[in-house]
Formats: C-alpha cells, sequence, structure tokens
C-alpha cells in the first residue's frame, strides 16, 4: 500500500512536470511561429492588461507585506544584537536577507495568491464554458492567445516588484534602526551599501524570474486542465494556489542547497 501510493505520487508528479514543460515548448513555438512571419506574438492591449494586474496592481500589496515584514526583523534581530553590542549588523542583516532571499520568496508567494488565482480562475471557466474551444476553432492558438501575454507580463514585472519589495522592507528597517538603536540616516545607508553586493542582487533577480515562471505556468495549466464545471474551477484554483506556493519555496530551498554546497565545495 505504501508503495503503490508513493509510486502513484511520483508518477503524478513526473506527468504534471513533463505537462509544464511541454506547454512552456508549445507556447513558445506558437510565438515563434508569429514572430517569423512578422506578426505580434500576442496581443499587447492583453498584455498590457495583464501587466498592469499583475504588476501594478500588486505594489500596494507587495510593499506593505515587506514594510511590516522588514520592520519585525529588524525589530527582533536588533534587540537580540544589542545584548552584544552589534546593533550596528541590522541594516546589512536585513539588506542581504531580502535581496538574496525574503524579496524573492515573499514576492512569489504573493503573486501565487494573488495573481496565479486569479489566472486559474479565468482560464478555467473559459474552459468549462468551452470558450478555448472556440478559440481553437477559430484558429487564434489559445496558448498564443490566452497564456503567453499573461506568463510574460508576470514573468518580466517580477524583478520589478521584488525591488519594490527590497525597498519597502528597508524603509520599515530604517525606520526601527532611527527610532529604536539610534542609527543615523546616513550611517544606515553606508551600512546597506557595505553589506549588499552584486552577487546578491544579481541571485535574487535570477529567483524571481525562476518565480514568474513557475507562478505562471501552473497557474494556466491549472486553468486549461479543469474538469467539472463551476465546482471544478473552485478545486482547480485552490489547487493550483497550494501547488504554485509549495513548489516556489520547494524551488527556494533547492536553490539554496545548491548555492551553499557551490560554495563550500
Amino acid at each position: 500500500m505504501v508503495i503503490g501510493a508513493i509510486g502513484h505520487y511520483v508518477r503524478t508528479f513526473l506527468q504534471t512536470v513533463s505537462s509544464l514543460i511541454w506547454l512552456l515548448i508549445d507556447m513558445v513555438a506558437e510565438m515563434g511561429d508569429h514572430i517569423s512571419r512578422g506578426r505580434l506574438p500576442f496581443r499587447r492591449s492583453v498584455f498590457f492588461e495583464q501587466g498592469e494586474r499583475a504588476g501594478l496592481g500588486s505594489v500596494p500589496l507587495v510593499c506593505m507585506v515587506s514594510f511590516f515584514l522588514g520592520l519585525t526583523m529588524a525589530l527582533l534581530t536588533g534587540y537580540q544584537l544589542r545584548t552584544f553590542g552589534t546593533e550596528r549588523l541590522v541594516p546589512g542583516l536585513i539588506t542581504i536577507a531580502f535581496w538574496r532571499e525574503l524579496g524573492p520568496l515573499m514576492t512569489g508567494i504573493i503573486l501565487a495568491a494573488r495573481i496565479g488565482a486569479a489566472f486559474t480562475a479565468e482560464l478555467g471557466t473559459m474552459t468549462v464554458s468551452e470558450e478555448v474551444e472556440a478559440i481553437e476553432a477559430m484558429g487564434l492558438g489559445p496558448l498564443r492567445f490566452l497564456v503567453a501575454p499573461r506568463l510574460t507580463a508576470l514573468v518580466l514585472l517580477m524583478p520589478a516588484l521584488v525591488v519594490m519589495s527590497n525597498l519597502a522592507a528597508l524603509f520599515g528597517t530604517y525606520m526601527i534602526c532611527q527610532i529604536s538603536f539610534n542609527i543615523s540616516g546616513e550611517n544606515f545607508l553606508d551600512l546597506v551599501m557595505d553589506a549588499l553586493i552584486l552577487k546578491d542582487v544579481v541571485l535574487g533577480m535570477a529567483k524571481s524570474l525562476l518565480f514568474g515562471v513557475i507562478i505562471g505556468l501552473i497557474a494556466c495549466y491549472s486553468g486549461l486542465t479543469v474538469k467539472g464545471g463551476a465546482a471544478g474551477v473552485g478545486n482547480a484554483t485552490t489547487r493550483s494556489v497550494v501547488l504554485t506556493i509549495t513548489t516556489v519555496i520547494g524551488v527556494d530551498t533547492f536553490l539554496n542547497m545548491l548555492q551553499v554546497n557551490v560554495l563550500n565545495n
């Protein structure tokens, strides 16, 4: 029984991964075919609409969560470091933590819950109402028409949202350092710049792009494979959010382990 259950989950996992890879390949192939003919890969209006929703619409939530998280981390870390007289390390610690790790991770989780769920619900509703089949019958290419603008907008805007998240967290850290630890603004900026290195920025941006691809693919795939009417849309949306957040955290953990092993070797 246990071995059978493990085999079932492994087979399901491999089937899902292969389906996501083929979805990405087919989408890129459709886009490349239109580009080779001198056409746009997707409608600009749809791209800008999705970009406004995924990017501009997510800024307030991303900044608010990151601001309070940075403020809380600075407060708790600072009071622990004050015991050893090293509270001046707080700006550097928060800077490294967000640019390398927490910025991309928190932004990915927020977008998975906010935008990923919306993508799944929209495409799922279109699937059960047979609108996707109608698009295929018209010869428009559902992947290029439905998936490409959503995925591209999400991937391109993820780095910008991560930067906003990091800046909001540093602002919260700055407030705590001013109020509780008597670190001046100029000194705070010097400590941040001393701690921030190019490798951390590049790693954080690379993670943001990867998380954008993961969120967009899983959300769109879940929507296009909905079965069971309205109840199926609800179940697919819930499953999409859980799977996306779990995958983002799992991939982030794997990348951190790989980075530590590379640095140690």
